[in-house]
């Protein structure tokens, strides 16, 4: 279980380094950074994720779960401003793109590397 969490944590890091390459508003310092990002954006997702989500149940369901997105975008400004400096999100544009983006990115590495190891 931990070596499975652990696993996801440097997925989720490779997907934040990738989605940095992709958006000139995204900035991670280096790999180290993106380990603590993924740390920490796991641990919301744990924490406060559910309490907004519950929240926001009603918009959610009208908006047939798109607003997932922005409180995916929520979690990493949270993670922004958590870790300061080495890790930047210029704007919530940014943050929404950059959401969605490792969504994919992580549905995509969990199915090959994690498919690979269960082989």
């Amino acid at each position: 279980m931990i070596k499975n969490w652990a696993l996801s944590i440097v997925l989720n890091a490779v997907a934040i380094l990738a989605a940095a390459q992709l958006f000139d508003g995204m900035i991670v310092t280096d790999f180290v950074t993106a380990i603590l990002a993924s740390l920490i954006l796991s641990l919301l997702n744990v924490i406060v994720k559910p309490v907004l989500v519950f929240f926001t149940l009603p918009i959610t369901i009208f908006s047939l779960g798109l607003f997932l997105f922005v409180i995916n975008a929520i979690t990493l400004m949270i993670t922004q401003a958590i870790i300061g400096d080495a890790f930047i999100i210029e704007g919530f544009g940014t943050a929404i793109l950059a959401a969605i983006v490792l969504s994919v990115l992580n549905v995509l590495l969990q199915k090959l590397v994690v498919d690979a190891f269960k082989k």
